[in-house]
C-alpha cells in the first residue's frame, strides 16, 4: 500500500495564479450579460436608500490614475452599502461643455471654426464629447466599477440643460443673478472670463518696478514736486493707472533723498531705502494716510491726474504702502475707485492686446508691453528701480497660461444675501477629512460674487433676453419657456432661432415698443453646469433624493464642484445638496513627485489593468491613506501584488481543504466545535466588526491591513499550519477534521464577502469554488453582521494568552534550529515549565498541545533542566528519541507497534486499518 494515497490532501480547481488581465474582461462581460447591477438593485429594493452622487469627470481624453482612484473609491462605497442593508443605485456622470472640447476640435481634429456657424460647431462639439464619454465609460468598466452605465447623466443632454436653466431662473428670481462691470480673472489664452475655481497658481518671472508719481495738488499737506512711490509687478497696468491708494490709519513719511522728496509708509522706510540704494535718507515730515485723501498726483507719462484715495486693502507686507490703483485691472482698485466716482479704464482687449485707449502701446500683447512701459517710465524719469522676481501667479487651469484682471461686463451670481445660510449648512455636514469643513468655510466666508458668464461657444446659454433699450429680461415666464424649449429641442436652438422665436408666444415688453428683442451671447461657467446636478439628477431621477448621502471628489473640488453645488443648492432650496463630503488627495509617483510626461513617471490605469489586473489597482487604492496625497509606482504595485498573492493563496488553501466538505451534511454545530475552532471564529467576528466599522467610516487602508494581517498571522502562521496534521491525516469524518473544515468554511465565506467591494473579480471567482454557495453572485449577498455571528468569548481570553505563550515557544524552537539541535519542528520534544498559574492551567488543559505547536511531543513540567527562560515559560528543546512515522511525519515511540504497519505510528495505523483496508 502507498500510504500517501491514504492522505486526504488538498484538492481544488481554484488556480494559484489569478491571471487577472485575461480573466477580468470575461468576468465583466458575464456581469453585464447577467445584469448583476440590476439584480443587486432588485435584491435590495425596499431597503433604506443611499445615494453617492458622482461628480462628473470631464469628457476628454483617456483616464489617468486620479480618475481610477476616484471611481474605485466610489465603487468601494456603493458596493459595500449594497451588501450592508441599503438600496444603493449609482449613476455615473460626465461634464461635457467647455474650452478643452473646443480646442480638441480646432487643434486636434483640424476643424475650421470660422467656416462653420455657431450651431454647426456646437453639434460637432456634442458629437466629440459623446465619443469621449463612450471611451471613458469603457475604461471605467474595465476597472470593475459597477454602475448604471447605460443611463448616466451627461451635462449636454436636453433634460439636464433644462434643469440647469431652472436653477438659473430660481436664482435670478431671488435677486442673486446680476450683470455688472468689474474686474474678473480673464484668460487671454481662452479669451474668456474665469471663476476662481478655474484658477491655479504657478511660478512666473515678472518685472518688479518702483515708480514715482509727482504731486501737483498737495492740499496743504504736501508740496508740489514731492513724489509718491508705488511698487508693482505688472508694469503693463501703468497705462490704466487712475490713482494711488493709501491706508487711512498708517503713518506715512516724506523722505528727503538728495534733492528729491518721496512719500512712502513710515514702516517701510528701511526696506525701501535698501532696495533703492538711498544714501542718508532723512524724514522731513510724517502724517496719517487719512490726511492725504484727494491729493492729486500726475500720471508718469500721460497728461492726466492720479488721485490719492483711502483703502483698507493697503498693507505694509511689501512695496511702499502706496498702492498703484488701476480700477480696470484689480478688484480692490475697482471698489476703491468706485467710491471716489472713478470709472474703470481697461485698455486691453479679450486677447490681452492693448487698444487705442493706451496711446503708444496699441497692438502690443500685455506681457510684451512690460518692457515698453518700463522704457517709457525711464524716459519720463519716473522709473526708480527695475528688477525681476519669481512669484506665484494665477494661471488658467485649462490652458496653463497666465491670467490677468480685466474689467468687463459679466453676469454674476451674488452669494452675499445667503452666505450665512451656506456657512450654517457647512457646519451641519460630515467632513472626511475634518479639515475640509474649515477649508470650504473660509472660501465661502471670503467670497463675494461668482462670475458665471463665459465668452465661449460650447456651453449652456445664459437664458437672458434684452429689450430695445438693453434692459435684461429674466422672468418666470421666459425662464420656464426656455427651459421647456431646451427639454424638447436642446440648447442649440438658442443659436439657431431668433430671439423672438425663443420668447413665449405673444410676449411683449414696455421696454420694446417695436417688439424687437435680442438675446445674450455668453454661455454659463461649466461649474454652474456641474453645480446644477443636484437639480438635474438628485431631484430629477426617480430613485434619487436631495441631499445625497455622499459627494466624493479630489481635494481640488473644494473650490470647484463642492463649492458650486453648495452655492446653487442653498440658493434654490436653502439646504446643502449633500450630507457628507469626502475628499481624496492627488496621485504622485513613488518619490512623491507629480506625474508628468516629461519626467516619464506617468502610470496609466489601462496599462496596470493589462499588465497586473484591475484588482491589483483596486487593492492599491484600498491600501493607501487616500485622504492625503498618495504614491504609486511599479515597485509599490509589486508589493501590492505580493499582498494579493498572500490573500489569494490563503483562501486557496482553505478551499482545497473543503473539497470533501458539504456544509449541509458535514457542518459541525457551534456547541460541538473544538475549542481552537471556536477561537478562530471569535477572531473572525472581531475582524468582521473592525472591517465593517472601517467601511462605515470610509476608512479603507485599515481594511486592507486587517484582512492581510488576518490571512498572514491568524491563518497562515497558525490555523492553517497546525491543522494539516488533522486535515490530511485523520479520517474524512473525524470530528476534529470536520470542526476545522467548518471553521474554514465560515472564514472563507466571510472573507470573500468582506473583500468583494475591493477585489470583486477575484471574490467572484472564489465564490464559484465555495461548497454550498447558493447565490448566483457574491455581489448578491450581504456582508456578515457581527451581531448575528456566534459568540465564543468564554474561550477567547485563554486562547489569546496561549498565542502569547506560543510566541515564546516558537522563539525556543528557532534557537534550537539555529543550534542544530533539531531540523524541522516535528523532530522536537518540548519540556515546558509555566511561570504562572494562568499559563500552567491553560497549557495543562490542552489535549493536543503538541499539534498546536507543530512538534512531536510537548510535556508540561513543574521544573526541568537545560531550559531557557522566556516571558511566560521556560523551555527545553531536544530531539525526539522516537522514529518518524512514514505517513504523518510525527516522531513517535509508537512507530513499529502495529505489526501490519511497522513504519506507522499507532494513530496512523488505526486510521489506515479502519478506513483504507478492504
Amino acid at each position: 500500500m502507498e500510504y500517501k494515497d491514504t492522505l486526504l490532501m488538498p484538492k481544488t480547481g481554484f488556480p494559484m495564479r489569478g491571471n487577472l488581465p485575461n480573466k477580468e474582461p470575461i468576468r465583466q462581460a458575464a456581469w453585464e450579460e447577467n445584469n448583476i447591477y440590476e439584480k443587486s438593485l432588485n435584491r435590495t429594493k425596499g431597503r433604506p436608500l443611499f445615494i453617492l452622487h458622482d461628480g462628473p469627470p470631464y469628457a476628454n481624453g483617456d483616464l489617468h490614475i486620479g480618475h481610477a482612484l476616484n471611481k474605485i473609491l466610489k465603487d468601494f462605497i456603493t458596493r459595500y452599502k449594497s451588501m450592508s442593508g441599503y438600496y444603493a443605485p449609482y449613476v455615473p456622470g460626465w461634464d461635457t461643455h467647455g474650452l478643452p472640447i473646443e480646442t480638441a476640435l480646432t487643434k486636434n481634429k483640424k476643424i475650421k471654426r470660422k467656416e462653420l456657424s455657431i450651431a454647426e460647431f456646437r453639434k460637432l462639439c456634442a458629437e466629440y464629447a459623446l465619443s469621449q464619454v463612450d471611451n471613458q465609460r469603457e475604461q471605467f468598466k474595465k476597472l470593475g466599477v459597477r454602475a448604471d452605465w447605460d443611463n448616466p447623466y451627461i451635462t449636454l443632454t436636453k433634460d439636464y440643460e433644462a434643469a440647469q436653466i431652472k436653477v438659473f431662473g430660481e436664482m435670478a428670481k431671488k435677486g442673486y443673478i446680476y450683470k455688472g462691470l468689474k474686474p474678473v480673472y480673464w484668460s487671454p489664452s481662452s479669451e474668456s472670463a474665469l471663476a476662481e475655481a478655474e484658477i491655479e497658481y504657478h511660478d512666473k518671472r515678472s518685472p518688479s518696478i518702483y515708480v514715482s508719481f509727482e504731486v501737483t495738488e498737495g492740499k496743504g499737506l504736501l508740496e508740489d514736486g514731492e513724489k509718491f512711490i508705488i511698487w508693482t509687478t505688472t508694469p503693463w497696468t501703468i497705462p490704466a493707472n487712475l490713482g494711488i491708494s493709501v491706508h487711512p490709519d498708517l503713518d506715512y513719511a516724506v523722505v528727503a533723498v538728495g534733492s528729491e522728496k518721496y512719500v512712502i509708509a513710515q514702516a517701510l522706510i528701511e526696506t525701501v531705502a535698501e532696495t533703492l540704494e538711498w544714501q542718508n535718507p532723512e524724514v522731513v515730515k510724517t502724517f496719517k494716510g487719512a490726511e492725504a485723501e484727494k491729493i492729486v498726483a500726475k500720471h508718469p507719462f500721460y497728461d492726466r491726474e492720479s488721485l490719492v484715495m483711502l483703502g483698507d486693502h493697503v498693507t505694509t507686507d511689501a512695496g511702499t504702502g502706496c498702492v498703484h490703483t488701476a480700477p480696470g485691472h484689480g478688484e480692490d482698485d475697482f471698489y476703491v475707485s468706485k467710491r471716489y466716482g472713478i470709472d474703470a479704464l481697461c485698455p486691453v482687449d479679450e486677447k490681452g492686446v492693448f487698444t487705442d485707449e493706451a496711446p503708444g502701446f496699441e497692438g502690443l500683447f500685455y506681457d510684451t508691453a512690460n518692457k515698453n512701459v518700463s522704457e517709457k517710465l525711464e524716459e519720463a524719469g519716473a522709473l526708480l528701480k527695475l528688477a525681476f522676481i519669481t512669484h506665484s501667479y494665477p494661471h488658467d487651469w485649462r490652458t496653463k497660461k497666465p491670467t490677468i484682471f480685466r474689467a468687463t461686463s459679466q453676469w454674476f451670481a451674488s452669494i452675499k444675501d445667503f452666505r450665512q445660510t451656506i456657512l450654517d449648512e457647512i457646519k451641519a455636514i460630515n467632513w472626511y477629512p475634518q479639515w475640509g469643513e474649515t477649508r470650504l468655510y473660509n472660501m465661502v466666508r471670503d467670497r463675494e460674487d461668482w462670475c458665471i458668464s463665459r465668452q465661449r461657444t460650447w456651453g449652456v446659454p445664459i437664458p437672458v433676453f434684452y429689450a430695445e433699450d438693453k434692459t435684461p429680461i429674466i422672468t418666470d415666464e421666459t425662464i420656464t419657456h426656455v427651459s421647456n424649449l431646451f427639454k424638447e429641442h436642446g440648447s442649440n436652438i438658442w443659436f439657431e432661432w431668433e430671439a423672438k422665436d425663443l420668447l413665449p408666444k405673444g410676449y411683449t415688453s414696455e421696454h420694446s415698443p417695436n417688439g424687437n428683442f435680442t438675446k445674450e451671447t455668453d454661455i454659463m461657467d461649466v461649474w454652474f453646469d456641474s453645480g446644477s446636478s443636484h437639480e438635474a439628477v438628485l431631484l430629477g431621477r426617480e430613485d434619487h433624493y436631495r441631499p445625497a448621502g455622499v459627494y466624493l471628489e479630489g481635494s481640488d473640488q473644494y473650490r470647484g464642484w463642492f463649492n458650486s453645488s453648495l452655492s446653487t443648492s442653498v440658493a434654490v432650496t436653502g439646504k446643502s445638496p449633500y450630507k457628507t463630503v469626502i475628499s481624496h488627495g492627488f496621485t504622485l509617483d513613488g518619490n512623491g513627485r507629480k506625474m508628468s510626461k516629461s519626467l516619464g513617471n506617468v502610470i496609466r490605469p489601462a496599462k496596470v489593468q493589462k499588465q497586473l489586473g484591475a484588482d491589483i489597482l483596486r487593492l492599491w487604492v484600498s491600501s493607501v491613506d487616500y485622504q492625503a496625497d498618495v504614491r504609486i509606482s511599479d515597485d509599490i504595485l509589486k508589493q501590492i501584488s505580493e499582498a494579493y498573492r498572500k490573500i489569494r493563496n490563503t483562501i486557496r488553501f482553505m478551499l482545497a481543504n473543503l473539497a470533501d466538505f458539504d456544509p449541509k451534511q458535514d457542518r459541525v454545530p457551534n456547541e460541538e466545535l473544538e475549542e481552537v475552532d471556536k477561537y478562530m471564529l471569535h477572531r473572525l467576528k472581531k475582524l468582521v466588526t473592525e472591517v465593517r466599522n472601517n467601511y462605515d467610516n470610509y476608512e479603507f487602508s485599515p481594511i486592507f491591513h486587517q484582512i492581510h494581517n488576518f490571512c498572514a498571522v491568524d491563518l497562515s502562521s497558525f490555523y492553517l499550519d497546525f491543522a494539516k496534521d488533522i486535515l490530511y491525516i485523520e479520517a474524512a469524518n473525524n470530528q476534529r477534521r470536520r470542526s476545522i473544515q467548518t471553521g474554514y468554511f465560515e472564514i472563507v465565506t466571510a472573507l470573500v464577502k468582506l473583500l468583494t467591494p475591493i477585489i470583486p473579480h477575484t471574490t467572484e471567482e472564489i465564490w464559484e469554488y465555495i461548497p454550498g454557495a447558493e447565490a448566483e453572485s457574491v455581489q448578491l449577498t450581504d456582508i456578515p453582521n457581527p451581531e448575528e455571528m456566534s459568540t465564543f468569548n468564554d474561550t477567547a481570553e485563554n486562547w489569546d494568552h496561549f498565542m502569547k505563550v506560543r510566541d515564546d515557544i516558537l522563539k525556543a524552537l528557532e534557537e534550537a534550529r539555529n543550534e542544530k539541535v533539531i531540523g524541522k519542528s516535528l523532530e522536537a520534544k518540548l519540556t515546558i515549565v509555566p511561570k504562572d498559574e494562568q499559563t500552567k492551567t491553560i497549557l495543562s488543559s490542552m489535549d493536543q498541545l503538541h499539534q498546536y505547536l507543530i512538534v512531536s511531543q510537548a510535556d508540561i513540567s513543574e521544573n526541568a533542566s537545560n531550559t531557557k527562560a522566556y516571558e511566560y515559560v521556560d523551555v527545553a528543546v531536544e530531539k525526539h528519541p522516537g522514529e518518524t512515522c512514514e505517513r504523518c511525519w510525527v516522531s513517535s515511540n509508537t512507530v513499529g507497534e502495529d505489526e501490519a504497519h511497522p513504519t506507522l505510528c499507532t494513530r496512523c495505523a488505526t486510521v489506515v486499518k479502519e478506513h483504507y483496508q478492504q
